[in-house]
């Protein structure tokens, strides 16, 4: 269950930073919503490379709180020795343990210089001696993680910054600290609110830059909890979607990787430098094989998660640094365009194609991923990677050679359980969409609702990144990054949710100026939103939640990926690439909850879309019924007896 009972809080946190729906559509009803071409705007295909997602070493998964200055240090010549900079890992990230809570009369953070001689200023300058960079830890509560869970050391109440938060990131930042992460175990005791919180922190990382003029990256750690995703963009570069990998005293295990992997996966907030955070990596860590630590890379990557590895490195083979180290998969996780890779088709249950938008133009990273128990044949095919059936060249990254030039398509052979990583190179895009406009575009047309990939053409020529809030359809806003251009046009890339149609509206305020946007398809993510015949309303699942058994509802549509539904050929209606609308419980009575969960095959996860306008759920055979003959928003849904009244009746498109 998700999220884990209270009893496993331990170590939450310990790291830094539907296909469409299967229905009879004729390609003349499709154009049916094209709608009159847009006007062609002065659009730039110049690519503004973005922040990329940090890559490093952290300390709790190999040595919990047991860290000192001897313990850091080795592993800093060991990071050395292994070439991780040469392949782009910077930073040595201190987790807790450094600190046991202790402040002088002015309330400045002490440590016990026994451990730490020179204090915290030292290691931070023997790690900048080696050209890397140092990262530090604290808490958002008064106490923090070291005084609720002592591991290793003993409780250490005052471990926390919240009444420092200014004092404390200026003294990190002066003693020479580059990240933080921000833990949430006093957040979460003292039920402070998360969004205000973190925002009072990012500002307090902010005031401290500006004193002393070292830039520090925050990581928000509060493990997902009330939805980070649809507020953490903007406030630091990484943000948790999840608990701990594993946790400490167990070992890290295969499924481990794939459950923080399954939630990470929240493609409309991670753009122009802002990161959803897996956890750090376990590879090399016993519990995986050699070719799941690559399948382990291989989903970080092509997630664009943030790349931090956990092991400790004194004992770091030859395989694992090899496999830590591969540039091509590396290169794919740190693409200049910054977007995190979806599920575009499973056609089988657990033979899962991701595929995600790279820098350039008709470029992807592709993912093969086999969740069964057989080796399996599986293809990727171009048109749902928003490609043209014209050639393309497909590259397998761990065998490092191209397999193929080919178009249409590419099949390979996936082990049991495993993955194969490609890229899908100089392929010729869709047919795009281009817009003028300075801030706000409407009349923006999508032939299918779901994800689709927006470049906006626009000048900074200042010396520093400009923020800008985006809203598209009234969905939940994000912060959108605009880094310096110069004095000419380029352009940043976001992942955007649309309706079917042409009545969406994408706006952006605060923005520099703008010459345009280019809307490209993501067929793979076409799906469908299903809207209420007695309400006017949308099957929504609420807040963008991902957790298991959060209630089905009705809400105003806006088309965001909370309502976008794929409905395939097992008669799953799926929404965020791997959550199915599941009837509680198997629920067969009238008044059963209706609710997501993970996808498991199960009838009570099968519904039948009929010519009526009623889903009915397989396993009991009732409709999917809004509750009351209610059509407000929030009214959940819920099995009832069929009946013929609009409360059972919707419209699938």
């Amino acid at each position: 269950m998700y999220p884990p009972p209270r009893t496993h809080l331990v170590r939450r946190c310990r790291s830094a930073v539907t296909r469409a729906l299967v229905l009879t559509l004729t390609a003349a009803a499709a154009l049916l919503f094209a709608g009159p071409a847009p006007a062609q705007a002065a659009t730039t295909a110049r690519q503004i490379p973005v922040p990329s997602a940090p890559m490093g070493w952290a300390s709790w998964n190999a040595f919990a709180a047991k860290v000192d200055y001897n313990v850091i240090k080795k592993q800093v010549d060991a990071f050395v020795a292994a070439g991780l900079p040469e392949a782009g890992y910077e930073y040595i990230n201190i987790d807790e343990g450094w600190w046991q809570g202790t402040r002088d009369s002015a309330g400045n953070i002490t440590v016990d210089e026994a451990e730490w001689p020179g204090g915290m200023k030292a290691i931070a300058d023997y790690i900048h001696s080696k050209g890397l960079k140092a990262g530090i830890y604290t808490d958002a509560g008064k106490d923090g993680c070291g005084y609720y869970f002592p591991t290793g050391r003993p409780a250490a109440p005052g471990s926390g910054s919240e009444g420092h938060y200014e004092q404390d990131m200026t003294q990190f930042s002066k003693w020479g600290f580059d990240f933080v992460k921000v833990d949430w175990c006093g957040g979460d005791a003292e039920k402070l609110d998360p969004k205000a919180t973190y925002q009072a922190i990012s500002d307090a990382v902010a005031a401290a830059t500006a004193t002393t003029g070292r830039p520090l990256a925050l990581s928000l750690c509060n493990w997902g909890y009330s939805n980070t995703w649809n507020w953490a963009p903007g406030m630091g570069p990484m943000w948790r979607t999840n608990t701990d990998i594993f946790f400490h005293g167990g070992t890290p295990s295969y499924s481990n990787v794939l459950t923080a992997f399954d939630r990470n996966i929240h493609p409309t907030a991670q753009h122009t430098g802002y990161y959803n955070d897996a956890d750090m990596m376990v590879a090399g860590m016993t519990g995986l094989t050699a070719a799941q630590n690559r399948s382990h890379m291989n989903r970080w990557a092509i997630s664009g998660a943030p790349l931090l590895t956990g092991l400790d490195l004194t004992t770091l083979t030859a395989e694992t640094a090899s496999t830590l180290t591969n540039p091509e998969v590396i290169a794919v996780d740190q693409d200049p365009r910054g977007l995190q890779g979806v599920e575009v088709a499973e056609d089988t249950t657990g033979l899962q194609v991701y595929g995600k938008v790279l820098a350039g133009s008709g470029n992807r990273a592709v993912v093969l991923l086999n969740r069964t128990s057989t080796t399996q044949n599986m293809t990727v095919r171009w048109s749902d990677l928003g490609l043209t059936n014209a050639s393309a060249t497909v590259r397998d990254l761990w065998a490092r050679q191209n397999v193929a030039t080919t178009g249409t398509s590419y099949t390979t052979s996936v082990p049991a359980g495993g993955s194969v990583m490609l890229t899908v190179t100089g392929g010729t895009e869709q047919s795009a969409s281009t817009y003028n406009g300075t801030d706000s575009f409407s009349g923006v047309v999508a032939g299918n609702a779901g994800l689709k990939t927006v470049e906006v053409s626009y000048t900074n020529n200042t010396a520093t990144a400009r923020t800008a809030t985006l809203v598209v359809n009234g969905q939940t806003s994000t912060k959108v990054s605009f880094p310096p251009t110069g004095s000419n046009p380029g352009n940043i890339s976001v992942n955007v949710s649309l309706a079917k149609g042409n009545t969406n509206t994408i706006s952006f305020s605060g923005a520099p100026t703008l010459e345009g946007i280019v809307v490209r398809p993501l067929p793979g993510k076409n799906g469908t939103l299903i809207t209420g015949t007695g309400s006017g309303r949308c099957l929504d699942i609420n807040d963008n939640t991902i957790a298991n058994g959060t209630d089905a509802q009705l809400w105003d549509c806006s088309a965001g990926q909370n309502q976008v539904w794929q409905y395939n050929s097992r008669k799953e209606l799926v929404v965020y690439g791997n959550k199915c609308l599941d009837a509680y419980n198997l629920g067969t009575t009238n008044g059963t909850r209706v609710v997501i969960w993970d996808c498991n095959g199960q009838n009570n996860q099968k519904w039948n879309l009929n010519s009526d306008g009623t889903l009915t759920n397989v396993n009991s055979g009732l409709c999917l019924d809004a509750n009351g003959a209610a059509t407000a928003n929030g009214t959940k849904l819920v099995l009832w007896t069929c009946n013929g009244q609009n409360n059972q009746k919707w419209t699938v498109s």
